[in-house]
């Protein structure tokens, strides 16, 4: 089979390097003999083109990325956004860092439709002041901006943040490319721009702990207006920018009127039937029994000891966690990936005659077109 001579070896290395692998381990990936790679990274073979899409898919890029002369210039590559969060953590996989930039290019996506349909009117980030206010006031202010009643949970918070100019996307459950790997510990990142910020949320064992995830993501656009990456260690931080970011989410979710509204003389004795006890609190509001706790703690009004004796329960019971579910309402996942916002502009560019069905299955995760016009009737239907 003939062989592509014209490869950029330095392109490979750098690549190599921006993934943190080696390149023997690169040969694995492709299928390729270790000894093959060396004498391409030395200029002295080329690769056949399957392996090369295979190496170009692996890494994220084009074909050509690998055919061009000159060194990579990191800035041309990554966007400012991207390099802040892949040097936050080391647990930013290669899979990782290929899902953050697939979100920025989703971003990319809606953005360049709403050009297209000459949307300026369309909703631009424009957060509130919060500058030196104290948590609580803070609560009510973005409660206000948000237009947040009484009653919530995941889906309407979502909407919420969405009608705010912000795209929320959350990872699928089914194995795949917009999966945040399970054993992955992040949990969330943000991707911060002044007019269109991106909040990405794992898809979790629970909606009420997505809810927090998500809130937690906004108060670092809201506080540090910069983009952040987090773990299940950041959502239990006391330190720094964590830990007002866990703050602004605690007082958002749960304001002290909502706080006021919980009968500490009804607190058991048993932590096991805490959940229980704020079961009322929790379905109205969207929120974990934690999240409850962490406030009342916070406030002076439940012990710490009561509080970690709570943590340790829970973190010995086994919850069951489904791998991915059924696909039979497979139409419907563009929505619960990409957001309410995301698919309308898509659906809406697509009945304009702005795009085709290919390129608008395209931009819903290459949904098939039958289950495109699904997506369309349920809309319609709505």
């Amino acid at each position: 089979m003939e062989r592509i001579q014209s490869i950029n070896p330095e392109r490979i290395v750098w690549c190599c390097a921006d993934y943190g692998i080696t390149p023997d381990d690169l040969a694995v990936k492709l299928g390729i003999a270790p000894s093959s790679m060396e004498r391409v990274i030395a200029g002295e073979d080329g690769m056949t083109f399957n392996q090369l899409r295979k190496m170009a898919d692996y890494f994220g890029r084009g074909v050509l990325f690998f055919l061009e002369e000159g060194p990579v210039e990191a800035a041309e590559v990554h966007t400012t956004q991207f390099r802040t969060l892949t040097n936050q953590k080391p647990e930013v996989t290669p899979t990782l860092k290929k899902f953050i930039e697939r979100v920025e290019k989703q971003r990319e996506v809606y953005l360049g439709l709403l050009e297209d349909m000459d949307e300026t009117d369309r909703v631009r980030f424009s957060p509130p002041y919060l500058q030196g206010k104290a948590f609580p006031e803070m609560a009510r202010i973005v409660r206000n901006w948000l237009g947040l009643g009484d009653r919530n949970d995941f889906v309407s918070y979502r909407r919420a943040l969405e009608a705010k100019g912000i795209l929320v996307f959350r990872s699928n459950g089914f194995n795949g490319k917009w999966q945040i790997p399970k054993e992955n510990p992040i949990i969330g990142f943000t991707l911060y721009d002044s007019d269109c910020p991106v909040i990405v949320v794992k898809k979790q064992e629970s909606e009420r702990r997505q809810t927090f995830t998500l809130m937690h993501e906004l108060g670092h656009l809201l506080l540090h207006k910069n983009s952040s990456i987090d773990d299940d260690f950041d959502l239990n931080s006391h330190q720094g920018g964590e830990r007002d970011a866990n703050s602004f989410a605690g007082n958002l979710l749960v304001p002290d009127n909502f706080l006021a509204l919980i009968n500490d003389a009804e607190r058991p004795d048993d932590v096991a039937q805490f959940d229980v006890w704020l079961d009322k609190q929790c379905n109205a509001w969207g929120v974990s029994c934690e999240v409850i706790l962490r406030r009342l703690l916070d406030a002076g009004r439940l012990p710490q000891s009561a509080y970690s004796a709570y943590r340790e329960w829970y973190a010995t019971v086994i919850v069951t966690q489904k791998d991915g579910g059924t696909r039979k309402y497979r139409h419907r996942e563009p929505m619960h990936v990409f957001g309410d916002t995301y698919v309308r502009t898509v659906l809406d560019a697509l009945n304009a005659h702005q795009i085709t069905l290919t390129k608008a299955s395209s931009y819903l995760d290459s949904i098939k077109i039958k289950d495109l016009h699904s997506l369309e009737h349920y809309y319609a239907d709505r």
